[in-house]
């Protein structure tokens, strides 16, 4: 399995961080090859040199019958070609599990040669996956439609925060969460003036933006708006401390533009956060619009401003979304049934 240094901080970390001490390594005897870190420029070369060198002495020494690739587009697509490459070369089976949603920066509107590259690396795994149908119908374009399988991302589920005591604190806290990258396809620059119409009807309200990347635009935002005691930037969240603003938040908020399938709203849904977001992606499929989430249009501030605080005002509708998060992470996103997709699809191209 190709995968990413686990302390990387982003979604497919996320996702593969979970399969390890997991039923999956019981069933399959997984050797993992980290061909991504965090850092530099220089850095992240050496990791991916290092990844190189790294799968061809398991080719030699400890040949796989399948290779398992998590990939995504832009950098991720052309550090992943060479391994797909070998792998393909030696006559072993790829499956190669597409996480990115910029399809057309890399094949969509992209020059001839770089087409050219997509098909072919795509083209030489058995199988790909993708997060949602959505991305099974964009990627059909490039490969057949029966060589895609749909797995979407999965939820670890909480059940004990719909609990009185835990819906009563949640709700009075009124702490609006934000996990993720900062860029410019997260929409992380619009909180700011979600927060500032928010607070004008709920001047108690906390935002909490948990993240590394392009912040400037975000904190010049705060600055111009006044919300540097609204909006929170603590960094980064990871650990125990994930976990503490996941249990105490009332609202999980993901303003963005593009998306596949963020596994940041489904970890929310685990924790029966009530979602406000937009109507891309894969986020249609994980979120009920007005069952346990609302979903505007990108950019569309005043909407999801609305959105929080319709919450806000009225306690038993956001405890309904609230239980619907966690019923709809359970009945769909379980670990347990993203473990068995996988598995199948292993069983199927190993035969």
């Amino acid at each position: 399995m190709i995968v990413q240094d686990p302390n990387v901080k982003g979604g497919i970390a996320a996702v593969t961080g979970g399969y390890y001490n997991s039923r999956l390594e019981k069933d399959f005897d997984i050797t993992y090859v980290e061909s991504y870190c965090d850092g530099g420029k220089l850095t992240k070369l050496f990791k991916a040199l290092k990844a190189y060198r790294e799968f061809r002495h398991v080719l030699r020494t400890n040949r796989p019958d399948l290779v398992h690739v998590h990939s995504s587009f832009g950098p991720s697509f052309f550090r992943k070609y060479p391994i797909i490459q070998m792998a393909y070369n030696a006559g072993i089976p790829i499956v190669n599990h597409i996480h990115g949603s910029a399809l057309d920066e890399l094949y969509t509107n992209a020059p001839d040669w770089k087409k050219r590259m997509v098909e072919k690396s795509y083209g030489e795994c058995s199988k790909l996956i993708v997060l949602s149908e959505e991305w099974k119908k964009k990627i059909s374009a490039i490969v057949p439609a029966e060589k895609i399988e749909v797995v979407p991302n999965y939820s670890v589920i909480v059940p004990e925060m719909i609990s009185e005591k835990s819906l009563e604190e949640r709700f009075a806290k009124k702490q609006i969460l934000y996990l993720g990258r900062f860029d410019e396809l997260k929409g992380v620059v619009d909180i700011p003036a979600i927060a500032d119409i928010v607070k004008r009807k709920f001047p108690e309200v906390k935002f909490v933006l948990g993240g590394t990347g392009e912040t400037g635009p975000t904190e010049n935002e705060i600055k111009r708006l006044h919300l540097e005691d609204t909006v929170l930037m603590p960094g980064w969240i990871r650990g125990d401390e994930k976990l503490k603003l996941l249990k105490e938040s009332s609202i999980f908020l993901l303003p963005s533009h593009m998306e596949a399938m963020p596994m940041s709203i489904l970890e929310a849904m685990g924790y029966a956060l009530p979602i406000v977001s937009c109507e891309v992606g894969g986020i249609p499929q994980v979120v009920s619009k007005d069952v346990n989430g609302r979903l505007y249009r990108p950019q569309d501030v005043d909407g999801m401003a609305d959105g929080i605080i319709s919450y806000f005002s009225d306690k038993a509708s956001w405890e309904e979304a609230s239980r619907q998060s966690l019923r709809l992470a359970d009945e769909g996103y379980s670990f347990e049934t993203h473990l068995n997709k996988l598995e199948e699809i292993y069983h199927s191209v190993c035969s």
